[in-house]
């Protein structure tokens, strides 16, 4: 009996306690939002956001974030979290202990700031314009910094004006706080009597002015319009669609670690071509989605497709020769050496009619990478780039990614377009017509999907692209024997069309906002209009008769160089994205144009970095074709006749992808 009873004594008490039972057994929500289940806190649910996440300061967040799906994303997200808690009870205790030690009459100084403000603390409706897209995306750290490093730049409109012009001089110091203790004891006749204590804290952030505050200025009653919509623009950022591309190497992710084991001569290569080569390979797509090429595109291929990791080795030695002005047989070995191994593996590939995506990533990079690297005179052997282009057409059509393009609403195929891109300019430098041609015609027939990412991964407006191609075949039409009376018409039609994609345009604007933050969406507007205005040179050229001399092509050519200086220079500038059409204005401007200045001013800006890649060769081409056409007269007098600069090319046996 006495082994019975201590265990009828659990029982009686689990039998007298039924509420305590059910509360055991109670199923947690899955409705909360994602911040309290990940804090493991029970949440109120409350629209648009919890009180707990209202009261932190945090980011309450009910559609499923990027984040939660990855285990270190989520670890890292937990950590971010306790730290903006610890900081808000960190300025909680401050403040309360400012609040208890002032007294009534004290002079002992206020605090000099409060705490960091969040997005709950911020009373301006303005400051509320910003899409929620990117607040549901964007954090309040950058995930693609490595860990346990803040982004602060989100900051930098509330930085304290005395520190803001240091911002572009030491870039690399975070806005800070410090505590401040601040102790003052009173003496009567030498007699310590009353000793107080305070703590203040010094920012370098700067929190909105209280509601009752004055502010410095305002403007007239008629000026808040325009103030308001300015603000609002410059707020209200076009949304970034983060999952615009399918990088075929599954979901975005924001960390990616390259583990390759390589021998020391190519790790080295490696790691030049991901600190020195990558970032300025797709310099607007890197505007748009920052960092996913490299770690959603790039780092996964170099790991998984041995094709590819060669190519990028190539390239990486070539621009490492051409950079650091490195000669010798050993370097030329590196570049010949992986050259003929990505050759290599992309034939068995094709041999064996398997891994088709990868094989394209190879070629695609064989092709398009060498437009950033090298120089013009670069004497080693290689295929031509057109020959690798004919291997990539006939992998697009395997994979069938021009059906699927059609077809397809959501995620655009990057090895898709970054295809049709090549296609398009490329069919424009060997005048012939496009590979895809009838893709991009359905494409920009098609009322609600017109877009497959020209815009966001180059720049261009992709029904301005569709409509280079229309003039590329227009071209090939020409050459095949087309009549003038045809040509004309087919000309004044394709014009007509460029001049519906300028409806609702402003024009050409300053790419960035009040504080000095690059607008995506702006720059994409000026590089349309840059490459409109090029397409109408390049249509203009194929009438019967064209000469660079005509009033026409004259104004056409002052009117780019008025689009190109909106679009930044300089080394971190987007001139080398810029390359085709510098190649089609320059080759039709005249001696007296102000487009051959404007295009040395960018030359200077670039630097040593002009003397390389797709932009280096522009520049060498250009000058053969002025150097042809300047003070040259026909046999007959009068002005010589127009040189175009694809004889130039063929005469010079270059071979070029200038785009």
């Amino acid at each position: 009996m006495a082994v019975a009873q201590p265990k009828s004594k659990p029982a009686s008490k689990a039998n007298t306690n039924p509420t305590k039972g059910k509360m055991q057994m109670h199923r947690r929500s899955r409705t909360g939002c994602y911040t309290c289940r990940l804090r493991r806190k029970k949440c109120d649910e409350g629209s648009p956001s919890c009180t707990a996440c209202k009261h932190l300061g945090l980011r309450c967040e009910y559609k499923r974030p990027m984040w939660w799906s990855n285990n270190d994303q989520r670890r890292l997200q937990k950590d971010n979290i306790k730290m903006i808690i610890k900081r808000k009870k960190l300025s909680e205790k401050t403040t309360t202990t400012t609040t208890t030690v002032m007294t009534p009459g004290s002079e002992t100084p206020p605090g000099l700031s409060h705490s960091l403000p969040t997005s709950a603390t911020f009373s301006d409706c303005l400051d509320r314009t910003r899409s929620a897209s990117i607040d549901s995306q964007l954090s309040l750290f950058d995930f693609n910094a490595p860990p346990g490093i803040a982004d602060y730049t989100a900051y930098n409109a509330q930085m304290h004006s005395s520190h803001s012009q240091y911002a572009s001089m030491y870039p690399e110091f975070s806005p800070y706080e410090i505590d401040v203790k601040t102790e003052r004891q009173m003496f009567v006749n030498d007699i310590p009597t009353r000793r107080e204590s305070t703590i203040s804290t010094f920012s370098t952030y700067h929190p909105p002015p209280p509601p009752e505050a004055m502010l410095p200025s305002y403007p007239a009653e008629n000026e808040w319009d325009g103030l308001y919509d300015s603000r609002r623009e410059s707020m209200a950022e076009e949304t970034l669609n983060m999952n615009m591309f399918d990088f075929a190497h599954g979901p975005p992710a924001t960390v990616r670690n390259v583990a390759i084991e390589l021998d020391e001569g190519d790790q080295r290569l490696l790691d030049h071509f991901i600190s020195d080569v990558l970032p300025t390979i797709f310099p607007i797509l890197e505007t748009n989605q920052h960092g996913s090429a490299r770690t959603d595109y790039v780092l996964p291929a170099l790991q998984s497709n041995k094709c590819y990791l060669h190519c990028c080795l190539s390239i990486s030695a070539q621009h490492y020769k051409s950079v650091m002005n490195v000669q010798g047989d050993e370097i030329d070995n590196d570049i010949m050496r992986h050259r003929y191994a990505t050759i290599s593996e992309l034939c068995e590939a094709l041999n064996r009619d398997t891994d088709h995506q990868e094989i394209l990533e190879a070629t695609l990079g064989m092709i398009f990478f060498q437009c950033s690297v090298g120089r013009f005179d670069d004497s080693l052997p290689d295929i031509p780039w057109h020959q690798h282009f004919q291997a990539a057409i006939s992998l697009v059509q395997k994979l069938d990614l021009s059906r699927q393009v059609l077809e397809s609403h959501d995620a655009k195929s990057f090895n898709m377009t970054l295809t049709s891109w090549i296609d398009i300019l490329g069919s424009t430098i060997q005048g012939r017509a496009p590979t895809f041609a009838h893709t991009y015609r359905e494409k920009h027939l098609s009322p609600n999907n017109s877009s497959i990412g020209l815009r966001e991964l180059m720049g261009c407006e992709d029904r301005v692209m569709y409509l280079i191609s229309e003039i590329a075949c227009l071209e090939a039409l020409k050459k095949d024997g087309m009549d003038d009376i045809q040509l004309c018409q087919h000309v004044h039609a394709l014009g007509d069309q460029i001049g519906l994609t300028e409806i609702g345009e402003s024009g050409p604007k300053i790419p960035f906002n009040a504080h000095g933050v690059l607008s995506p969406k702006q720059l994409s507007k000026n590089m349309t209009a840059a490459f409109r205005i090029a397409a109408r040179i390049y249509l203009c050229s194929l009438v019967p008769g064209f000469s660079p001399s005509q009033a026409s092509c004259i104004t056409l050519v002052e009117k780019l160089t008025q689009a190109l200086e909106f679009i930044p220079a300089g080394q971190s500038g987007f001139d080398r994205s810029l390359v085709w059409v510098y190649l089609i204005g320059g080759s039709v401007s005249t001696a007296g144009s102000s487009f051959r200045s404007f295009f040395d001013e960018r030359l200077m800006q670039l630097g040593d970095l002009a003397n390389f890649g797709s932009y280096g060769r522009v520049a060498c081409l250009l000058r053969e074709v002025w150097s042809h056409v300047d003070g040259q007269f026909s046999p007959g007098g009068g002005e010589a006749h127009y040189v175009s600069w694809r004889d130039v090319m063929q005469m010079k046996g270059w071979d070029f992808l200038l785009i």
